[in-house]
């Protein structure tokens, strides 16, 4: 039969094997056509992928408007894809979504950010809970050397959590001071890490938990039980660290990131680098922190607006 079911795990196997797209985008994609098929069942239309139209799918659209733009917007690329490639395959006659005009609105919010301050009070924070661990064999000398490395990855590359966790030991060249990250769609860019500070406690890192490391199947950043640090846990890291710096706003590895971005604008970097530093594909993702806050906008409306340069004064 020529069900979705039968047809989803193609569409799976052709985004794993012949797009190489990542586990998560993966995972991404059979939840929402999981949750597709079920909205089917659930209504009593067929699951015959040649008997969907575009009544069905705009019936899915109703169904799933409590949700916010942007998941929505994720479920609705995932249909397409697959209703494309069951086209492309010649699986089906007409794709429904050819004669679909599916505009959805999504409100357009500026990153949250850190002033420089507030990432300082962080360094600062989980520098101190470092350099006041004497005992190096005990578990809190190694949580707090594995802490501090977590946020100056963050903050250093720009990285998304899952970039961060993922990493591995062959992603880190000490000699050339180099991150290897891999992005969204496994694309690969390479980060340049040119503090000192920052190289020297990557290298401390790795010098002391090198067996750990290497036990955990090279992932450099470990938990307590010697396995990979999950998602959470960096957040988890993040959020503890930012509560006891007394920084009243909420922190997440992902304000790191925008940080990073703003203040490298900030500071007159091109934006065409820095899209390449966060791995965007589009330049239009990026052009979201050309929004300046308040305090840059008054340093530049004090010193550079043309209306200082005459008096009308007698």
């Amino acid at each position: 039969m020529n069900t979705i079911q039968n047809n989803f795990k193609e569409f799976i196997n052709h985004c794993k094997y012949e797009k190489n797209l990542s586990e998560k985008t993966i995972k991404a994609y059979s939840i929402d056509i999981t949750q597709f098929i079920k909205f089917l069942i659930e209504k009593e239309h067929s699951l015959d992928i040649d008997k969907i139209t575009k009544v069905e799918i705009r019936e899915y659209l109703e169904e799933i408007s409590f949700l916010k733009p942007k998941s929505i917007k994720r479920k609705i690329a995932t249909m397409k894809a697959m209703f494309n490639f069951f086209e492309f395959e010649d699986k089906i006659l007409i794709n429904p979504f050819r004669k679909m005009r599916i505009k959805i609105q999504e409100n357009k919010t500026l990153p949250k950010v850190m002033e420089i301050r507030d990432v300082n009070a962080i360094f600062k924070l989980a520098y101190f809970k470092y350099n006041s661990c004497k005992d190096l064999n005990a578990y809190s000398y190694f949580e707090s050397l594995r802490n501090v490395v977590v946020i100056e990855l963050l903050f250093a590359t720009g990285g998304r959590v899952s970039e961060i966790a993922n990493l591995k030991k062959e992603d880190m060249d000490f000699y050339s001071g180099t991150v290897s990250i891999k992005g969204k769609g496994n694309k690969e860019r390479n980060i340049q890490i040119c503090n000192k500070e920052t190289l020297k406690i990557l290298k401390e890192y790795y010098k002391t938990f090198k067996i750990k490391i290497q036990n955990s199947g090279g992932f450099f950043l470990i938990n307590r039980l010697g396995n990979k640090l999950s998602d959470q846990s960096i957040r988890g890291i993040v959020k503890i660290l930012s509560k006891e710096a007394k920084i009243q706003k909420h922190i997440t590895p992902h304000v790191f990131r925008h940080t990073l971005a703003t203040l490298l604008l900030e500071k007159d970097v091109d934006i065409k680098y820095i899209q390449s530093i966060l791995g965007h594909s589009s330049i239009m993702t990026t052009q979201i922190y050309t929004h300046v806050n308040r305090k840059k906008q008054r340093q530049i409306l004090t010193t550079k607006h043309p209306r200082k340069d005459f008096s009308m004064q007698c």
